[in-house]
């Protein structure tokens, strides 16, 4: 399986409240609304959008990622409101060695309702059925408990701190590694199933 058959039309995917689709320009108010949130972006590797220009900025980098076939997010939209509330994505993939990292991030307005563990359920599902993965894993700043809780809620296991793992924003940051196997989301889906 390669970058280019997945991404070459990245897939929509529905969950129960969520619609995974690909990022268009139009969206890019709904985004500038948690791209621009200094809470939302205090656990990311990026700065906080100080303009709408920033922000369509950024959907452009996606847009040609797009194009490109390459590695490109899933925007989070909520079916109630049609609007983008987040990104979901593998934001690395290792074929050869069937392993990929998820990331994500969401609104502060939608935080602790269960959506991003929703929408990284569905992609973990797709990445485990779609793209032959055999291991995905995540990390987080060892601050970011919300998104530690979501690793876990998922089905991932703690690892352990990798020390000063990135340098971001001027800082050197310890982060927390998750990880879930192909087998263990699949006994957790059965399990789910017959509960």
């Amino acid at each position: 399986m390669n970058m280019e058959a997945i991404y070459s039309d990245l897939p929509r995917i529905e969950t129960e409240r969520l619609l995974l689709r690909k990022i268009t320009m139009e969206d890019a108010r709904d985004m500038y609304a948690y791209c621009s949130n200094s809470e939302v972006t205090r656990f990311v590797t990026w700065d906080a959008h100080q303009s709408l220009a920033d922000t369509e900025a950024f959907v452009e980098f996606i847009l040609n990622n797009y194009k490109k076939k390459d590695l490109s997010p899933w925007g989070m939209e909520h079916k109630k409101t049609g609007k983008i509330i987040g990104t979901v994505d593998l934001a690395s993939w290792n074929p050869k060695h069937q392993s990929a990292e998820i990331a994500y991030c969401i609104h502060q307005d939608y935080w602790g309702k269960g959506l991003t563990t929703e929408a990284a359920k569905a992609v973990i599902a797709f990445g485990f059925s779609n793209m032959q993965l055999v291991r995905i894993q995540a990390r987080c700043f060892v601050a970011n408990i919300g998104s530690e809780r979501v690793m876990e809620k998922v089905g991932m296991t703690f690892e352990g701190i990798i020390r000063k793992g990135m340098l971001v924003k001027g800082r050197h940051e310890d982060l927390k590694l998750y990880s879930i196997l192909k087998e263990e989301f699949e006994s957790l889906s059965i399990n789910r199933k017959l509960g």
